[in-house]
């Protein structure tokens, strides 16, 4: 996904950018006029993203916080919301140190030291050596976690006491929790201030939000792999399971992955390269970029799984058993990893601290692309840049309101599911279509030659064959693929109903919408046939662009075809 998909439209954002000079909403409109539209998705795209993005730092904040009190209240079952069904693993190893260290016959059930005798006299079961339960109808050995059911004190906090879900369903969806309230209003205060300036402000955060997490993440890392039972978490993580690729979820989940990590799709890329200088290399940048985020991916994975297995072996369970993916990873199954290891203060505010940091690096990219097509809609607020990020964040905030209700779950899960999925492959998809078969792939390359960036022919022919044809059959072939796949939407064991599921769809489709919207308005306009397909002559390299290196600027050749001389001539 990230050479055949990730780094090809990377690059392509970079290259719109950095060319033009604008914004995704002028520059693909610049490009042809049939992709219009292109721009506007991106936009609605970020600004779904970056509203539920927000309410997932808002969670890391409460968290946060809560790693700073004396007790760290996810490894207790002795809240008021906890249930008989909560298991701690901090008190379980309190039963076993009060049963003079013998974990045979003791253990934590019903929000108490239980012996297993008990326990299995209780489900009409014999006890069998004070450690299994026996069947004596299947003459069967049953281990005494298979036969009651336990819920994790932190799936229960996270649930009850964050979300506070309770018996929240769409037809009772709650009302705003005051302290996500806080939280979320706490961390649109800090992005404004961090972009407070624009660019200039986030590009000086940028070098704390995109290093320090790598100071937590090694730390976390050797931590980890020092704990018993890392060995089969890391096992369990680098061993392949080749049959997963049989299934289309994987691959959805590989694409969604690489739009996610990359920012693809979402027109903060094209933003941000906006502002690079014209000779600025940016094809070293994709592939930097590319690389680092891989390397990162997969470290992470062994900070991760070292934990995860550690996590495993004290609960007597398996790897594949503690393994949860989206929030639950972040929000269940690794607090409850860090209560196990010493000094569980200590990790747990620097593994909050380093997921607050990424969080917001990933949001600044989000805020700059909206800013960006407000002040390209309206130039005369470019010298209000500071106004126009303080209403991007206070719109995103009172639009994250709905979520941090109690029942605000399933509105994250229905953005979750819809927004950033199977829509932003038709718009990665457009985006290279649009400078590889429309504004034509040796106009690009000319165009990066304008700007100092010439390929190797081995460098070129990878680009022209991913530009060209496999990303956009590679792109459409995925989202064909999880479209088969594709069922109603789900939190947990709770199906949402048709008409909330429909409105997923709606926001889904929401993000396509533009581009149909705006080939409709070129259409009546009375553009029509191959001038839809033609490059505006307001397409040309960004302004100052010959003033920025010593040398001349100088156009490329006049091209034979006369349709593509309206952009020479500009030139």
């Amino acid at each position: 996904m990230v050479f055949v998909i990730g780094l090809p439209i990377f690059f392509a954002e970079l290259f719109v950018g950095q060319y033009g000079g604008l914004g995704p909403i002028k520059a693909y409109t610049r490009l042809a006029p049939f992709f219009h539209g292109l721009g506007y998705c991106t936009l609605v795209v970020i600004t779904f993203v970056t509203i539920y993005y927000m309410v997932i730092i808002a969670w890391i904040i409460f968290y946060f916080f809560a790693s700073c009190l004396p007790t760290l209240g996810w490894g207790s079952c002795s809240n008021d919301f906890n249930t008989d069904s909560c298991y701690s693993g901090v008190q379980d190893q309190d039963c076993i140190q009060n049963n003079n260290g013998s974990s045979s016959d003791m253990i934590y059930w019903l929000r108490r030291c239980t012996t297993i005798a008990d326990i299995c006299q209780s489900k009409q079961l014999a006890s069998h050596n004070g450690t299994y339960c026996f069947n004596s109808t299947s003459t069967e050995y049953l281990p005494v976690t298979s036969v009651i059911h336990r819920v994790l004190a932190s799936e229960e906090y996270y649930y009850q006491n964050v979300l506070g879900i309770g018996d929240a369903t769409w037809y009772n969806f709650g009302y705003p929790r005051w302290q996500l309230v806080l939280c979320l209003a706490l961390g649109w205060i800090i992005a404004f201030l961090c972009l407070i300036k624009g660019i200039k402000s986030a590009g000086k955060v940028v070098y704390f939000t995109a290093l320090f997490p790598y100071v937590i993440l090694t730390a976390l890392l050797v931590r980890g792999v020092t704990l018993p039972g890392a060995v089969d978490g890391v096992l369990f993580y680098i061993r392949p399971r080749w049959e997963s690729l049989k299934e289309p979820s994987v691959w959805g989940d590989a694409a969604s992955q690489i739009f996610y990590s990359f920012g693809l799709a979402c027109g903060s890329l094209v933003s941000f390269s906006s502002y690079n200088k014209f000779r600025n290399n940016c094809h070293t940048d994709a592939l930097v970029v590319s690389a680092t985020n891989v390397f990162t991916a997969v470290f992470a994975g062994f900070a991760v799984f070292s934990v995860l297995g550690f996590m495993a072996k004290n609960l007597g369970s398996t790897v594949d058993e503690v393994v949860q993916g989206g929030p639950g990873l972040a929000f269940i199954a690794y607090p409850e990893a860090i209560l196990l290891m010493p000094l569980p203060h200590l990790w747990s505010i620097l593994f909050f601290l380093m997921m607050f940091i990424l969080g917001m690096g990933s949001q600044f990219g989000g805020i700059e692309a909206m800013c960006t097509a407000v002040i390209d809609q309206w130039p005369h607020l470019r010298d209000h840049h500071w106004k126009v990020t303080a209403g991007v964040c206070l719109f995103c905030f009172l639009a994250a309101l709905p979520m941090v209700c109690n029942g605000g779950i399933y509105m994250f899960t229905l953005l979750d599911w819809h927004t950033a999925s199977w829509a932003i492959l038709l718009l990665g998809t457009a985006e290279v279509v649009v400078i590889s078969w429309v504004y034509g792939i040796q106009r690009t390359f000319d165009n990066l030659a304008d700007m100092n960036i010439r390929f190797h022919k081995i460098i070129r022919a990878y680009w022209w064959a991913v530009w060209v044809v496999l990303t956009p059959v590679a792109s459409v072939a995925v989202f064909v693929f999880v479209m088969t796949d594709i069922g109603p939407t789900e939190f947990g064991e709770y199906e949402f109903p048709r008409w909330a599921d429909s409105l997923g769809w709606l926001m889904g489709a929401s993000t396509l919408a533009p581009f149909v919207f705006f080939l409709i308005y070129n259409l009546i306009k009375g553009t029509r046939g191959w001038a839809l397909f033609k490059s505006s002559p307001k397409w040309v390299p960004q302004e100052g662009a010959s003033q920025q290196t010593n040398d001349v600027f100088t156009p490329t050749a006049p091209p034979e075809n006369g349709i593509d001389n309206i952009a020479y001539e500009n030139n």
